[in-house]
Formats: structure tokens, C-alpha cells, sequence
């Protein structure tokens, strides 16, 4: 609605995770380049925990979207699948059409010979799931054997798992601790900090076509900023609120006010100690 107002291509604040959009925050770039380097150095495991909204699935795609040429990348969104169904979703990633009947050993020695065909043609498999803290705890034991598989030099696959900070409840219990042993590396996204959030709006800004001044006066980004407590998702929200507002008044600045609309426009946020509510 507002996009021709501000003489935009696209919507700048909207929560699909599109990789164009892309802001690298001082903290992101850091758990960004521990996924790189433990996946050069032919790590396992590698895991990246956050909140709600803290960008998780958008790093997950921009990482695929860096990884060489030589690397088959297999994406899981939805992990919420026992052992058999785990192994025929990573098949069909893949392109291997397995026997429906398949018990689990069977299905693990067929991925098995994939992936040994694939190292001779020295080619690394990288594994990424995400929402992983919905993976039942017999598909988290399977995914450990399923990393068992190795040549002398290397691992057959690697597994990024991205989830929840309830993933690490999961990995510190007994049943699975074999699998967290083997997590060498592993990153925790949080908010961002004010000077990145300014940064944040400005950017997304520009990439959907705004080529003026800064739209978020400073009031604006602050109270934002305090609302939101950086994590992206609730940033995108207040924004698209704000952007709403400052259009129906016919302005092209965000201030104090569209803002402070938009934070109080029936999003259940609560003053102090983290706003909550919107989209947790």
C-alpha cells in the first residue's frame, strides 16, 4: 500500500526470509563465518541456536546460498519426522526414490552408498535442518548414526542443525549426549544492538528502493529498538506499522510518533524488562 509513496520496488519489512535482504550485524557475521569454517574443517556437527525471530531461518538460506559449487546442500524446514521419515526426506533431497517399505537400516545403508558415490566424485553433502528443536529424539539418534558414516579423511555428510534455544535443553539430556559430544561448534544469534538496528532499517530501506534520506528519525529507531529488543522479526513488524502510519498522515519520515502508533497498535507489547507479545 504505502511502496509507491516512498517510491519502493518491494516491501522492505516483510518476514519471508529473503536472502537479498540480508544485513550483516556484527554478531550474525560471527556465528556466519563459525558455520563457514567448521564446514571447510569437515566438522559433523555444527549447531546455531536463538529466539524467536532472531533471523535463524534467513542465515540458514544465506549459508546455502554461499556454500561452493562442489557441494550437494540438502534442506529440511520441517523435521518433525520420525527415523524412516527423516531418511526418505533426505533421499528425496537427494534425488533417490527409496523403497516406501524400507526399514531404517535399510534406508541408512542406501543413503549410505549415495553419499559414498558422491565423495569419489569428491563432492561433501551438507545437511542443514531447520526448526530442529522439533526433531524427535529418536531422529536426533538417528541423525548421529547417520554422521557415523565417514571415509579415512572425512565425514560422508554434515549436519547444521538451526532451532530453538529449547535444541539445547534437548542436547544436554541423557539420551542424546553421545550427539552433543560431538557438536565442536555452534553459535547463539541474539537482538541487535541500537547502532545495528538504525543500520538494519536504513538498509532494508534501500534494498526495496528507497533512495532518499534516513525514513527512522532517531526517536524513532530508539523506541523501536526498546520494542523490539533488536530481534529482526518484531523489527520488521513495528517498522511495516510505522511505515503504515507515517503513509496515512502523508509523510515520509518516520518519527517519534509513527513509531510509538505503531508499538501500541493491539500488539499485546509489554513496557520494560523486553517488549513481548508481538510474533513470540
Amino acid at each position: 500500500m504505502y511502496q509507491p509513496h516512498f517510491g519502493l520496488a518491494e516491501s522492505p519489512f516483510s518476514l519471508t526470509p529473503d536472502i537479498d535482504f540480508v544485513y550483516r550485524a556484527a554478531h550474525h557475521q560471527a556465528a556466519l563465518n563459525v558455520l563457514l569454517v567448521a564446514l571447510a574443517g569437515h566438522e559433523g556437527f555444527v549447531k546455531v541456536t536463538g529466539e524467536v525471530g532472531t533471523g535463524k531461518t534467513l542465515m540458514c538460506r544465506h549459508l546455502l546460498a554461499l556454500l561452493p559449487a562442489d557441494v550437494v546442500s540438502v534442506y529440511l524446514l520441517n523435521p518433525r519426522l520420525s527415523p524412516c521419515e527423516l531418511f526418505h526426506a533426505i533421499g528425496a533431497e537427494l534425488g533417490l526414490a527409496l523403497p516406501a517399505e524400507a526399514g531404517e537400516h535399510a534406508l541408512c545403508r542406501r543413503l549410505e552408498a549415495e553419499l559414498l558415490g558422491l565423495a569419489t566424485e569428491d563432492r561433501r553433502v551438507v545437511l542443514c535442518i531447520d526448526e530442529a528443536q522439533a526433531l524427535p529424539l529418536e531422529s536426533l539418534e538417528a541423525l548421529r548414526l547417520l554422521s557415523n558414516l565417514e571415509t579415512g579423511k572425512r565425514k560422508l555428510i554434515q549436519i547444521v542443525l538451526f532451532g530453538q534455544d529449547e535444541l539445547d535443553g534437548m542436547l544436554a539430556g541423557a539420551r542424546i549426549r553421545s550427539l552433543a559430544s560431538r557438536i565442536a561448534f555452534s553459535a547463539r544469534l541474539r537482538g541487535m544492538d541500537l547502532g545495528d538496528l538504525r543500520r538494519y532499517l536504513q538498509h532494508r530501506m534501500a534494498v526495496a528502493g528507497w533512495r532518499g534520506p534516513a525514513v527512522f528519525s532517531g526517536a524513532a529507531c530508539g523506541l523501536l529498538w526498546l520494542a523490539s529488543r533488536g530481534v529482526p522479526r518484531l523489527a520488521n513488524i513495528l517498522a511495516h506499522k510505522s511505515l503504515l502510519l507515517a503513509y496515512g498522515r502523508g509523510l515520509h519520515r518516520v518519527g517519534w510518533r509513527e513509531a510509538w502508533g505503531a508499538v501500541c497498535d493491539g500488539t499485546g507489547l509489554r513496557w520494560w524488562g523486553g517488549w513481548q507479545g508481538a510474533g513470540s
